[in-house]
Order: structure tokens, then C-alpha cells, then sequence
């Protein structure tokens, strides 16, 4: 174990090395990328408080935020730091992401459960229990029975 670490970690890259190797396009984008962080830090800020003053309201459960962001790839030793740093960047970001879908998607149970009449590509996990796009009847029988139905989730 201690062998197959050293054979890794003498493989790392250099960081200066490893920039040197780039495009200078690549290199010029890095402050364009970097710069998304900024809404997306306000974005996690203004979603964490809406779900930590809405939802009670609402009595739907809370999206545990550490479910979706998970910040652990910097303990790879065989990544330098520049890369260390682009996986905390995309470990985050993609996480951001999936824990917002998830609170829009627990929003969106409560206040709209209705399907899309086209396919999407891709839902959230709520999007299963939703209505039928022009289901008038079941829609006007049944709202208020799936806009609680969080069952699956207090398990």
C-alpha cells in the first residue's frame, strides 16, 4: 500500500509544470470560470435561507446540504494542487446544482406538481409523484394529498 502511494505520488505533475503544459487559451479562461463562483456562492446563500424559513412554513423536509455537496477529492495524492483546486471547484459547483434541483424540486411538489407535456430530457426526484399534464381531475381531486406527500423522505 505504502509502495503503490510513493509509485503515485513521484507521478504527481508539478503544478508549475503542469500549467506550463496548457494553452494560453486555457489559461486566459481561468478567470472567466473562476468568476461563476461569486453568483454561485449567493445562489447557495439565498436557496439555504429560503428552505430554512420556507419549508417549516410549507412542512416540507429540508434538503440536508451535505447530501449534495461533498468536498473530499482533495485527499487524492496522486493530484497536484492545481488539480486538487479544479476538483474542489467542480465538487462544489456540481453539487451547488444538485442540491438547488432538489429544493426546486420539493418547491416545485408543493406548489405545481403537474408533469410537462413534452419529455424532459432530465427531472428531479420529485418529478415521479407529479400530475399528468392535463389531468384536470385527478389534479383538482388530489392536490393537496401530493403537495404533503413527502413520505418517501422521513424515512
Amino acid at each position: 500500500d505504502t509502495e503503490y502511494i510513493k509509485e503515485y505520488k513521484s507521478k504527481v505533475i508539478n503544478s508549475f509544470k503542469y500549467l506550463w503544459k496548457e494553452r494560453i487559451s486555457i489559461i486566459l479562461t481561468i478567470p472567466i470560470i473562476w468568476s461563476v463562483l461569486i453568483p454561485a456562492f449567493l445562489l447557495d446563500i439565498f436557496v439555504s435561507l429560503y428552505q430554512a424559513i420556507c419549508f417549516p412554513i410549507y412542512k416540507i423536509p429540508k434538503v440536508k446540504r451535505k447530501d449534495y455537496i461533498i468536498i473530499d477529492r482533495y485527499n487524492l495524492f496522486y493530484l497536484n494542487k492545481i488539480q486538487q483546486i479544479n476538483c474542489l471547484y467542480c465538487e462544489y459547483f456540481n453539487g451547488l446544482i444538485g442540491y438547488v434541483r432538489e429544493v426546486a424540486g420539493r418547491t416545485e411538489q408543493y406548489w405545481c406538481p403537474i408533469k410537462h407535456a413534452e419529455k424532459m430530457k432530465d427531472t428531479h426526484s420529485r418529478y415521479k409523484n407529479f400530475f399528468d399534464y392535463g389531468d384536470a381531475k385527478a389534479y383538482q381531486e388530489e392536490v393537496d394529498i401530493i403537495r404533503e406527500d413527502f413520505n418517501d423522505l422521513k424515512k
